[in-house]
């Protein structure tokens, strides 16, 4: 990805016929951080020094960065490392001044509109430099100036612990979640951030086959919230809540307790329900909707094709705003059961489903590359065009 950033600006800058002065002055980016980037000496970039550069040249952010997938994206990665592990960038494009308030609270929603949309190029390009300039808010503010900060960099680790985890750099997901469990004594709301940082750290347990403890503390973390869900809480503290019971019957599920996932599961539906709401916040993801997608979800998961197909058909419409890599996950694991069944048109439907929802995204799911890999099997030869196609996408021979 950003071996080929300088070059892809100095190419598009000059078939524009500008110069590194004109684009600056059409972007707002000094022709200092410009030259940088141009001729490779630094790598590391804010996101919305990338958004300036392509709307001035007339293209997207995906364009600029080459758009290479993210999981193979090493130097990406190593700067995330880097980032997460609390050291400087030395390779950091932009001068080293604190930014205000208000314009890192703007990128962390870019990075977070990233992250549920399933762009993860660019939100490997952008979230280092992210959690470089939080870091250097945190230390020069005071006050509650100091919590807020605090409140974005939370943020920052939690986004890196989700991206690091679905890039299967597991190790590096449960650092930047521990980070964020750190850092959330520290913010405006360290009950309900801290609770989100355990969120993510039973989600990270999961992946790494830790299933009693991630059930044990997300059902924790679950309990201390549950007193203020009596009445009608407030959209993070639900999603939070949800998201952590979800965590809980996925690690119950496949540590092989079927019972105990779907009565945590009967917890969490019931709390959707009663809000009524689907939510999409950075602290979590939760509602009626949702719940009812994870329920199939986990059928699949536990080997109930028969039983994930027939409560797909009572999942409700949206009542709100689902992420699309949700969205596309669902189809995925109905493409899965669909094919335990061996209904090879459906399969179809539901790949071809996620692959539109969720391009980026599906290109790197496991899940979705193991049921292509069947679906080839059915057909081994004479392939209809659709089904190369999809084999292109999810990477099957």
């Amino acid at each position: 990805m950003f071996d080929s950033l300088g070059e892809n600006i100095a190419r598009l800058r000059t078939g524009r016929g500008l110069t590194q002065e004109d684009l600056a002055h059409h972007s707002g980016v000094s022709v200092d951080t410009i030259s940088r980037l141009e001729r490779g000496a630094r790598q590391a970039v804010r996101s919305a020094t990338l958004t300036a550069l392509a709307g001035a040249l007339g293209t997207s952010t995906g364009t600029l960065l080459g758009l290479r997938p993210a999981d193979q994206d090493t130097d990406g990665a190593c700067q995330l490392r880097r980032a997460v592990r609390a050291l400087d960038l030395p390779d950091f494009a932009e001068p080293s001044e604190v930014l205000p308030l208000a314009e890192l609270h703007d990128a962390a929603g870019v990075a977070w509109a990233d992250y549920l949309a399933g762009r993860h190029t660019e939100l490997l390009a952008g979230l280092p430099a992210l959690m470089v300039d939080t870091r250097r808010a945190v230390h020069d503010s005071t006050a509650d100036h100091a919590a807020h900060a605090a409140g974005l960099l939370a943020t920052a680790y939690r986004l890196a612990a989700g991206l690091a985890g679905r890039l299967e750099l597991t190790d590096l997901a449960a650092h930047a979640a521990h980070r964020a469990l750190q850092t959330a004594r520290f913010t405006s709301r360290p009950a309900l951030d801290e609770a989100a940082a355990l969120r993510y750290l039973a989600w990270v347990l999961v992946r790494q086959g830790d299933y009693a403890e991630a059930e044990r503390i997300a059902v924790h973390a679950a309990q201390r919230l549950d007193p203020g869900m009596l009445g009608r809480p407030d959209a993070d503290r639900i999603g939070v809540f949800g998201s952590l019971l979800f965590n809980a019957a996925s690690a119950a599920a496949r540590g092989g307790n079927p019972d105990r996932a779907d009565e945590l599961l009967r917890v969490a539906s019931a709390a959707a329900v009663r809000d009524g709401t689907d939510r999409t916040g950075e602290t979590g993801v939760f509602g009626p909707r949702v719940a009812a997608m994870q329920a199939v979800d986990q059928a699949v998961r536990t080997g109930q094709p028969d039983r994930a197909l027939s409560l797909a058909r009572t999942v409700p419409a949206p009542a709100g705003a689902v992420p699309v890599f949700w969205e596309a996950g669902h189809r995925l694991h109905l493409a899965a059961a669909s094919a335990d069944l061996e209904r090879w048109d459906d399969v179809l439907e539901h790949l071809d489903a996620a692959r539109s929802l969720a391009p980026q995204w599906s290109q790197v799911q496991p899940l979705g590359q193991a049921v292509l890999g069947r679906l080839l099997e059915h057909w081994p030869s004479r392939r209809p065009r659709r089904v190369t196609e999809l084999a292109t996408h999810y990477g099957a021979p």
